[in-house]
């Protein structure tokens, strides 16, 4: 079996934003789309190991800011590659606006926004999937939206193909950090996107 098919689905790349009480948060996720047009409804799926999945699960609110292909590397290091438990993500950071609902939207790489509330929440094990009732949106550009495949081919920073001094290497496929050594163990995480070994592709000179 090739994992790898699974990289031939298409999917769009978001912003997820959340507030609760006083703190703001925000991660990247690829899996948002309408599920009904009368009533307007989206479903959102997100990692439960992510803090913002914690703060929909209490507040039953969010914002989805759908990333275009503008959009540069570094809100996707921003928001994806470290953890609103330990990071103030909107600390200094002034791509945003807050929406009608309080909670803040991208306004820089973006090309939409949408404000949801939940209504029905599915277990899927690893993830939930949140289905909501749209409660605003606006467009914000006419940029075409950015795909996972674009990100990959024109966004993320090309790694080097080679390992390291002549090493044997495997290289995490979302980031690119690279791991010396001649085998990696199965329980590793990313220590940079957080992301588990299968991840991880062999490099060799």
């Amino acid at each position: 079996m090739n994992k790898k098919a699974m990289y031939q689905l298409t999917y769009g790349l978001f912003v997820l934003t959340a507030r609760l009480g006083e703190k703001d948060n925000g991660c990247i996720i690829n899996t948002a789309g309408q599920v009904t047009s009368t009533p307007n409804r989206i479903s959102i799926a997100v990692n439960k190991d992510n803090f913002t999945h914690d703060m929909i699960m209490e507040s039953g609110r969010f914002n989805i800011s759908i990333l275009s292909e503008k959009a540069n590397f570094e809100t996707f290091q921003h928001f994806g590659f470290q953890s609103g438990r330990t990071a103030d993500k909107f600390d200094g950071y002034q791509a945003c606006k807050r929406s009608g609902n309080g909670i803040y939207y991208i306004t820089e790489g973006t090309n939409a926004y949408i404000s949801a509330s939940v209504e029905q929440t599915i277990d899927l094990g690893s993830h939930t999937m949140f289905i909501a009732s749209v409660d605003d949106m606006e467009v914000l550009s006419s940029e075409p939206s950015a795909s996972y495949a674009y990100y990959q081919a024109s966004i993320k920073p090309k790694p080097e193909q080679k390992a390291p001094s002549g090493k044997t290497a495997w290289r995490c496929t979302v980031c690119g950090y690279v791991y010396e050594g001649d085998e990696l163990p199965s329980d590793f995480i990313c220590p940079i996107c957080k992301h588990p070994a299968s991840d991880f592709e062999k490099v060799t000179v």
